[in-house]
């Protein structure tokens, strides 16, 4: 990870070093650039994520959609809490057989106990490969 907002959690900043964002987002070869609450930004190798014709596995886009909305909410969140998501969907506009694909995900609401997301997943060329939108719950921990 290469930037990271200064009055970050230490406790999430601890998990996420210790583990790549999670075993999934490991295998995946997911890599955060950028993480905050209002904008992050994730890339990830078509290569490894394929289905059985070569395309991108829709799955995939969902995955690092996913990846990107719930670390952003548990960021707005701050510490001593964490989020939990609600709700998923995507809409697949264009399919990728190479290359890198790149998450931008951006804050369409931050409150006290909802956050929603939206990841454009684009190719290396900037085209929209897919628009995930993720609403994550904010929970207190125990």
């Amino acid at each position: 990870m290469t930037k990271l907002p200064p009055d970050l959690d230490p406790e999430l900043v601890a998990r996420l070093s210790e583990s790549g964002g999670g075993p999934l987002t490991r295998k995946m070869g997911i890599e955060f650039l950028e993480l905050s609450a209002e904008h992050s930004v994730a890339t990830m190798p078509v290569e490894g994520n394929q289905q059985v014709v070569g395309l991108l596995h829709g799955g995939a886009h969902v995955v690092l959609g996913e990846s990107l909305g719930s670390i952003s909410s548990a960021i707005h969140g701050g510490a001593g809490r964490y989020a939990v998501g609600i709700e998923i969907n995507a809409t697949h506009s264009r399919s990728a057989t190479s290359g890198l694909v790149t998450g931008t995900c951006r804050a369409l609401v931050l409150g006290r106990t909802l956050c929603t997301h939206e990841i454009v997943v684009t190719d290396e060329a900037g085209r929209r490969l897919s628009t995930v939108r993720m609403t994550n719950m904010l929970r207190d921990r125990d």
